[in-house]
């Protein structure tokens, strides 16, 4: 287990005091201390002027009131997040999240975990991200739309292709960026595309956006098991969550000849031993918008519903945690490894809890970091950036190769970067260490800013 070096903790203890009740946000910034250790040894220079604790401190953050009307008429209040945490290396890049568990320091959180992201696909993208409280489920599309447009009414002055580019993340979805953009372009009179990723395709979407997160930490976590001589074939894997990412990591499992046996929402999880009817689960949450529960009712068969509990329970050979951050325990580890788990590929950002990942790696369990194997939908999202500037548009297929090629790389450079200080196989390390150079090196030669 990695400790704090000496040091950085006194940058740790800043941060500490600086941002206290902020826990996920903590929680992100000393699991990269603990990796920097043998990069400051290394390259000492890392330590002047306060490098480390600039990058640890979000260039900017913004916290807005929201009010929208509700269909009974009534006014509502919510409130907006966008934290701008680093253009080091280009415009701020990263999801809008609608959920009522948002606060700013969950926007911090995933904005500095964005940072690193968006530096291993070795593109020229900063790192930001933003939400709100705001619960979309049960809303009517009105009021989905009147909520967007008055978030966007504040959000706007913010944004730019060159500024800060957004795209979706939980609760976020084509419907929502499609009415943010309506309200951007309507309160700039400018149609600039680049503004926002995740686009409808006649409003310059890329194709495989939708697809790409869950595609790229299946593509990630192939390349992972290919290290041990390994592959999808005829593995059973339990996937959390039942969402874009959740989906597409499932279809493309299912392409590499994996049997999905288990998913879940927020009330529960179904295990289908037959494997689970993709099509049934794409009808039962895209289509219908209902609970997983409902597949169990449509499929019966040999599938099942269990309220509550932990989908990590069910026997698999690799799990896919791809819901929302710490949802995979200690305890739940201790399970996995039990029966027989080899890989664990995190889809969502920081599903895993710290006492999770120390057990994955201490059993010799192949683990693959939020950070690394989820970049694909970031990256796809600046491949939308570049069909926009160009005006073009790219095929499903050209689009995927591309995917595909980038979570390679990303794979590959975590794993020669773990192995260059002296951790072979650990993703964690590799990916913190190889985040963290590319954008302190881009800060250092931008001088103290």
């Amino acid at each position: 287990m990695l400790r704090i070096d000496d040091k950085l903790r006194p940058v740790l203890d800043d941060v500490v005091r600086r941002n206290a009740g902020e826990p996920e946000f903590l929680q992100a910034v000393t699991e990269v201390l603990e990796s920097l250790g043998r990069v400051v040894a290394k390259r000492p220079h890392y330590l002047d002027n306060a490098l480390i604790q600039r990058l640890c401190e979000p260039e900017r953050q913004i916290i807005f009131r929201v009010p929208w009307v509700d269909d009974e008429g009534n006014v509502q209040i919510n409130r907006g997040f966008r934290v701008q945490f680093n253009s080091a290396l280009g415009p701020y890049k990263g999801g809008i999240r609608f959920h009522p568990s948002v606060n700013v320091g969950i926007i911090k959180f995933l904005g500095f975990e964005q940072t690193f992201k968006n530096a291993l696909t070795g593109m020229p993208i900063g790192g930001g991200k933003g939400g709100t409280d705001f619960n979309p489920r049960g809303r009517s599309d009105g009021e989905v739309m009147r909520f967007c447009q008055s978030f966007m009414t504040e959000l706007f002055r913010h944004l730019g292709e060159y500024t800060d580019v957004p795209a979706g993340d939980i609760g976020v979805g084509g419907r929502e960026i499609g009415y943010m953009f309506g309200q951007y372009k309507r309160l700039t009179n400018r149609y600039e595309a680049g503004v926002l990723t995740g686009k409808a395709l006649f409003h310059g979407g890329s194709r495989a956006r939708t697809e790409a997160t869950g595609y790229g930490a299946t593509y990630f976590v192939e390349r992972m098991l290919a290290t041990r001589n390994a592959s999808f074939d005829g593995k059973r894997v339990s996937v959390s969550g039942s969402g874009n990412v959740a989906i597409y990591t499932m279809e493309k499992v299912m392409e590499f000849g994996g049997i999905i046996t288990a998913c879940s929402d927020s009330n529960g999880y179904i295990v289908d031993e037959d494997g689970i009817d993709l099509d049934l689960v794409k009808e039962v949450k895209e289509a219908r918008r209902e609970r997983i529960s409902e597949y169990v009712r449509l499929k019966g068969g040999r599938s099942h519903y269990v309220e509550g509990g932990s989908i990590w329970n069910v026997p698999c050979d690799v799990a896919m945690p791809s819901a929302t951050q710490n949802e995979l325990t200690g305890n739940d580890a201790k399970t996995l490894i039990k029966n027989g788990v080899i890989a664990v590929g995190e889809g969502a950002n920081m599903p895993s809890t710290p006492d999770a990942v120390r057990l994955f790696q201490e059993a010799g369990i192949l683990f693959a970091p939020g950070k690394a194997a989820n970049a694909g939908g970031v990256a796809t999202s600046a491949l939308e950036m570049q069909q926009n500037a160009s005006r073009d548009s790219w095929s499903f297929q050209q689009t995927e190769t591309r995917l595909a090629t980038i979570m390679h790389d990303i794979h590959d450079r975590c794993a020669e970067t773990a192995e260059e200080y002296g951790a072979p196989s650990d993703y964690v390390l590799g990916a913190n260490i190889a985040g963290f150079v590319r954008v302190a090196e881009a800060m250092d030669a931008l001088g103290v800013i």
